[in-house]
């Protein structure tokens, strides 16, 4: 067994970490004032259906896709290099996007913009991994860094909002530039430059099927969640699943693969980076029946729907940050398990609600998030730790794909069993005078439920909305009854799968982190360099 003591970080990488921390805020702040800008830009730009969906979604698609090829590019021709090139390309699309004259104008600034945010987040987790040695220290900032989706999921509709207000909706893009322009300027001064010695040649066929492969699961998977299991759907996910496949046999047979497969014979890697892709899929059914629950069911406006779930933010951001301290003085298995296991509780809460359970729901929203703070800040760590250096940016990819195949599949799988359990509860509760048309409408959401019943008469409209909100509060008890057994299962088996991890405080901690670098790579370790 290898014993190593870790140089520790000092000041310049704590301010460093506060730079890393910019791209997520920005990205979570992204993802969440687009929707705030549809109504103008819909006005303005006036696209179809189609193309409205498309603005919303490429961005997603085009990070997950890019996300293994990017990773690992910043293996290659460094890290900090990487993440200064898609600061600039970010900017830029931003600029090109509030600018944009036409739907189809916006549609490809989206898809420039995703590219570019895949550069980011691989670049930032894995940079973190080189400039905090220490494994105590290491696990403090991914908890920070973590924390800072919550904080740009918290402030983006309150500054979007903001910004709606006063100016055009091109004004929600531009929200990036000074922030790029922060990071252009800082980064070279606090950041150290990291690359992989001896990297190979670089396999352009991989990244274009991993591209694929993931791009199609994706949709696939989305088009489940709108219409069903198409044969459209199914051909994605098929031909996804197929070119994976493929993908994963042409690396086990290059000598300088894209992605290197031997990662998953680290054990904590392995069950930490699925523990982290099952709890994102679980927990995505939960949360999308519940944002809906807030304003659907119980009528709260948007803005009252956002000030009930900052509990859940806050609960998110400070387990995030305590559960570094924690694993000081108690194995991370423990830990994550604990954390799965209040995540469960939380799920628990929700199995009982009925149409009028605001404080029950808000209470189970919170104590998951909690859960989640603890599970997904340790599971980030022993991922990006468990990896040697020169692949951390792989593995960091590899983390943030999972995290994107992981929400797409729990909207798609565990949303359309909700909302299966939705359409058969109506269906059977449908008030008498409801027409065939209008039956089959009320049936596809819970929203087009509420929409119809403005139209009808009050007695009719209450039944309508009373049942409707019954049968959707039997599709949240379902996935929340997933959520409990899930997050127990996950609970088992990163407690019996990390249970080697000793707390960080202990000797040999990061040696049984890692009890297969030398597996995987035996080439010398280089040294960080900051600075030009």
């Amino acid at each position: 067994m290898r014993v190593t003591t870790a140089p520790r970080a000092g000041r310049r990488e704590w301010i460093g970490l506060a730079v890393l921390m910019l791209p997520t805020v920005l990205i979570a702040m992204d993802l969440t004032v687009l929707h705030l800008a549809v109504p103008a830009l819909t006005a303005d730009l006036q696209p179809t259906s189609s193309q409205l969906l498309w603005i919303t979604d490429i961005y997603g698609f085009m990070i997950a896709g890019s996300l293994i090829t990017m990773g690992t590019l910043g293996d290659r021709i460094g890290r900090r290099k990487l993440l200064l090139m898609g600061a600039t390309a970010f900017g830029l699309a931003s600029v090109l996007a509030a600018f944009s004259t036409s739907a189809g104008m916006l549609i490809a600034a989206r898809a420039l913009l995703g590219i570019a945010g895949a550069t980011l987040m691989p670049s930032t987790m894995s940079l973190i991994r080189n400039m905090f040695l220490d494994p105590g220290q290491r696990t403090v900032a991914i908890g920070v860094w973590v924390s800072g989706f919550s904080v740009g999921s918290a402030i983006g509709p309150l500054i979007g909002g903001l910004l709606l207000e006063n100016f055009s909706w091109g004004s929600v893009f531009l929200l990036s530039v000074p922030v790029m322009g922060l990071l252009l300027v800082a980064g070279p001064l606090l950041l150290p430059e990291y690359r992989d010695p001896n990297p190979g040649r670089f396999d352009l066929l991989s990244a274009g099927m991993s591209l694929a492969a993931v791009l199609l699961v994706i949709f696939g998977f989305k088009q489940v969640a709108e219409s069903g299991l198409t044969l459209v759907a199914a051909l994605c996910i098929v031909g996804g699943l197929l070119i994976g496949f493929i993908f994963v046999r042409r690396q086990q047979t290059l000598s300088d693969p894209l992605l290197d497969l031997r990662l998953f014979r680290v054990r904590a890697f392995s069950a930490s980076l699925a523990t982290y892709t099952l709890g994102i899929f679980i927990g995505f059914g939960s949360f999308l029946f519940i944002a809906q629950y807030l304003q659907l069911v119980l009528g709260l406006s948007p803005l009252q729907a956002g000030l009930w779930s900052v509990p859940g933010a806050v609960a998110f951001v400070l387990a995030s940050n305590l559960a570094p301290r924690i694993v000081r003085h108690i194995r991370p298995a423990i830990v994550v398990a604990g954390g799965l296991l209040l995540a469960a509780l939380g799920a628990g809460l929700l199995v009982p609600t009925d149409t009028n359970s605001l404080l029950l729901v808000v209470l189970g929203n919170t104590i998951m998030s909690l859960g989640f703070g603890f599970t997904f800040s340790l599971t980030v760590d022993l991922v990006v730790a468990a990896a040697p250096p020169e692949r951390a940016g792989a593995a960091s990819a590899l983390a943030e794909t999972g995290a994107e195949l992981g929400g797409a599949m729990g909207l798609a799988v565990l949303g359309s069993l909700g909302m299966a359990v939705y359409r058969t509860q109506l269906l059977a509760a449908m008030p008498t005078g409801i027409s065939p048309e209008l039956s089959h409408t009320v049936q596809e959401t819970l929203g087009a439920a509420v929409v119809a019943a403005a139209e009808l008469p009050d007695a009719l409209a209450g039944e309508l909305l009373n049942a409707a909100r019954q049968a959707f509060v039997q599709g949240l008890h379902l996935n929340a009854l997933i959520g409990l057994i899930g997050f127990t299962g996950l609970a088992i088996l990163i407690a019996t799968m990390l249970r080697h991890i000793r707390p960080h405080s202990e000797p040999h901690a990061e040696a049984e982190a890692e009890p297969l670098e030398p597996a995987i790579s035996g080439r010398p370790q280089p040294e960080a360099q900051f600075g030009n």
